[in-house]
């Protein structure tokens, strides 16, 4: 199977609030089976549905070391934070050959609507967190570096733009 392209920074879909997730229907099942071999050909520890230019709320997570412990989600929204952070290098396939040190909450609990239609409470730890909390954010329309001060990040978006012409 293969996947629709990665939209590239600053398609306004990345700057875009997706749309919520009604129900879970067959076309939701296969948007989530396309981003997951997305993300698995990155390769990668999660992906939001606006990456690939896809106007609905859905993310898939799975930073588990064998692979193949995707956890989907739609409309996913965090309701509890850790108050210990956690650094780590993020960057996006939106915006190739750059990342960034980025700090969140080192754990989070999450609502979502589950791949069976189910509301379901799942609590997330380390890479884990880090990642739902990345995607999350596609959902809203940030992206990463928007966590980084304006010097910061216009520095990395100048370094992405300079990769991309070479």
């Amino acid at each position: 199977m293969s996947h629709r392209p990665f939209v590239m920074w600053p398609h306004k879909a990345l700057r875009t609030q997706a749309k919520p997730v009604k129900e879970i229907t067959d076309e939701v099942r296969a948007v989530w089976d396309e981003m997951i071999v997305a993300m698995d050909t990155m390769p990668g520890v999660g992906l939001a549905a606006p990456q690939l230019g896809i106007d609905m709320a859905l993310a898939v997570v799975d930073a588990s070391e064998e692979r193949g412990k995707t956890v989907r989600m739609a409309n996913p929204e965090v309701l509890f934070a850790s108050v210990e952070p956690r650094a780590h290098e993020e960057g996006s396939p939106n915006l190739p050959g750059v990342w960034a040190k980025i700090t969140r909450p080192r754990a989070v609990t999450v609502r979502f609507l589950n791949d069976k239609g189910q509301w379901d409470r799942q609590e997330f730890v380390g890479l884990w967190a880090t990642s739902v909390q990345h995607q999350i954010d596609h959902l809203t329309g940030k992206m990463y570096f928007d966590h980084l001060t304006r010097m910061k990040r216009e520095m990395l978006i100048k370094k992405a733009n300079k990769l991309r012409r070479s």
